[in-house]
């Protein structure tokens, strides 16, 4: 016992190591895009573009704040992210419910041709839903932004995964009690999946938040432009400039960071929920 404590710990400072490595690794383009921003361009060209900032602008935040218009553009963009989140949520757990616990005529078929849409990506469907929305009207509106993302196959797929895992004991007993299907859904269902749809909600808001091809096709107005449109004008700077962007670009990405942060232990339970079954 005495001989496996050493190399028990041995194994642990390996890993640490590892892990350390793998931490620079992922960050360092992140610490380099802040030096980037941070640094006047043509200073930290002419010193060889070292790893450090080179006559470091501290304004640089509130210019690429200002300049952008980046206030208004990050209240669309949350009020569209917000929306398509909740959809695909309510969507996503009532159709994956049905897939697995509802039995009705050719429920395989249906569930196939449902993950067949998966299949397409958006430039297949792009011409016919932007004549859609511009036949309705739609266009430069919250409800344009948002039509065509109010649900999804990918959460029914993985909601399904999450509801498959869940013992058919519960059901049962669930039954007895007298649960019908939204009672059983809201009081057994979704409190046993919570991690699942947790990382769920983490996707939708990171597909949601970073949509470009879609905005750029349906907004014509200036007002109607969300973040990631909005970072295409400050990138288009002259090259004394161009540290505009990458600031602007790491703002629009602290939502992002802050949402990972807070969820990071949903995320990774979620997506390895029924990896394993015992």
């Amino acid at each position: 016992m005495a001989a496996e404590a050493p190399q028990a710990r041995w194994k642990q400072a390996v890993w640490y190591a590892v892990l350390a490595a793998l931490s620079v690794v992922v960050l360092f383009p992140v610490y380099m895009s802040l030096v980037r921003a941070l640094s006047t361009p043509a200073d930290y060209v002419r010193e060889g573009q070292p790893l450090w900032p080179v006559n470091p602008q501290w304004d640089i935040w509130r210019r690429a704040f200002d300049e952008g218009e980046l206030g208004r553009k990050l209240l669309l963009s949350a009020l569209v992210t917000l929306v398509i989140v909740v959809a695909q949520l309510v969507t996503s757990v009532f159709a994956a419910y049905a897939f697995t616990f509802l039995r009705f005529p050719l429920r395989r078929t249906l569930f196939a041709l449902f993950m067949a849409t998966l299949m397409l990506p958006i430039e297949v469907t792009l011409i016919p839903n932007v004549e859609t929305i511009r036949d309705w009207g739609w266009l430069n509106s919250v409800q344009g932004l948002t039509g065509p993302f109010l649900a999804t196959a990918f959460g029914t797929f993985l909601l399904r995964q999450g509801f498959s895992g869940i013992p058919g004991d519960l059901r049962d007993a669930a039954e007895l009690d007298g649960f019908g299907h939204l009672g059983f859904l809201r009081r057994v269902a979704i409190p046993v999946t919570r991690p699942v749809i947790a990382s769920f909600a983490v996707i939708a808001f990171l597909s949601a938040w970073n949509q470009y091809t879609w905005p750029r096709a349906i907004v014509t107005e200036e007002r109607w432009e969300t973040i990631q449109i909005g970072l295409r004008s400050l990138s288009t700077r002259t090259v004394d400039e161009i540290n505009i962007g990458v600031a602007g670009a790491l703002i629009a990405a602290v939502p992002v960071l802050l949402l990972l942060v807070l969820l990071q232990r949903h995320l990774v339970r979620g997506l390895t929920a029924g990896a394993v079954k015992g």
